[in-house]
């Protein structure tokens, strides 16, 4: 469904007319552009913009279908890019992505959003506090949104940096090391880290592109030569966050690598102490299963003290024993 459209002159919101042809061509007679936002449309619903717009099919089926890559295709109208926006819930530990799709070409910008993640009306409430940001057209929406996005998974990677220094408190505790359900939450976590870097590996190459870094930035039209940098400014806060991202990668590995170390470290001081008191109930019950042979020449057999001589050698001994794995440190 359409949530919003407007056109805008010089950088102001204004009232046009409700016939999408009839707004675009106002915009661009006087040097404004037509702003369309969706969620989740149905082809339907879509079929009226990409009339209008001359979108190329196969972006709008990439807009209908969404489940894609963030990437930035050219086609002759229209500048076509996909951006996927996540949020991270602390208290499941579950990090959500969304995506957005946007196309801009002369005079027009269209954004499609599918998923709950919405930073689409924060940034069209932010441009248009900025009117001298919004004059410049399309491109001012094209890095609004693009800067908005990488500057949530700044957020978004301190989110995750502060539960992962919580797991791995938990982990290297003195005290028990991690429960039984700690492989399961680093594990998990390790899901959110991978989800969380699909979203941001893939957007480098489109954002190379559109700040003009080497021969990728070549080329690009509808973006205009000025906003170059601006692009390249949030190229280096996307890379600051790919090494973030990384970093937590590996740590979280290192951390499930430890964890698994510590429990087999703990299984073998289990099984020794399981055998320390193995070998101290075989003496006892070796020596009494020796006089319960019921032999009639066996050694004082008939002597008095008999019984309390083999109980207190058999506490000797178990005394012995437990000395000796204590000392092993087996106990």
């Amino acid at each position: 469904m359409i949530v919003d459209c407007a056109v805008y002159r010089d950088g102001h919101r204004t009232e046009g007319p409700e016939d999408l042809s009839d707004a675009l061509e106002e915009a661009r007679a006087a040097g404004g552009f037509v702003w369309i936002g969706l969620y989740e449309p149905s082809e339907r619903e879509f079929d009226l913009v990409t009339e209008e717009f001359r979108l190329h099919p196969l972006a709008v089926e990439d807009a209908l279908k969404a489940h894609q890559r963030p990437k930035l295709d050219v086609y002759d109208d229209s500048l076509f890019m996909v951006l996927k926006p996540v949020m991270y819930e602390p208290e499941s530990d579950a990090v959500t992505a969304g995506e957005v799709m946007v196309f801009i070409g002369d005079g027009f910008v269209v954004t499609v959003r599918h998923g709950e993640v919405q930073p689409l009306a924060a940034v069209r409430h932010r441009l248009e506090e900025d009117p001298e940001m919004l004059a410049k057209g399309p491109t001012a929406v094209l890095y609004a949104i693009s800067d908005a996005t990488v500057d949530h998974y700044l957020d978004v990677a301190t989110e995750l940096q502060t539960d992962l220094e919580e797991l791995e408190a938990e982990v290297f505790q003195p005290e028990r090391g991690g429960t039984r359900h700690t492989a399961s939450r680093i594990y998990n976590f390790k899901r959110q880290i991978l989800e969380f870097r699909r979203a941001t590996v893939p957007l480098t190459v489109p954002l190379t592109r559109l700040g003009g870094t080497g021969a990728l930035g070549v080329g690009v039209p509808f973006v205009h030569e000025k906003a170059r940098p601006f692009f390249r400014d949030v190229y280096d806060h996307l890379a600051r966050v790919n090494e973030s991202v990384e970093g937590l990668d590996r740590l979280v590995s290192d951390i499930l690598s430890a964890h698994l170390a510590q429990m087999s470290v703990r299984q073998n001081d289990d099984m020794r102490k399981i055998s320390a008191w193995a070998a101290m109930a075989a003496v006892p019950t070796m020596i009494a299963g020796v006089y319960g042979m019921n032999f009639d020449h066996m050694p004082e057999l008939h002597w008095l003290w008999s019984y309390p001589a083999v109980i207190v050698l058999m506490g000797a001994l178990e005394v012995l024993l437990y000395r000796t794995f204590k000392d092993r440190g087996w106990l």
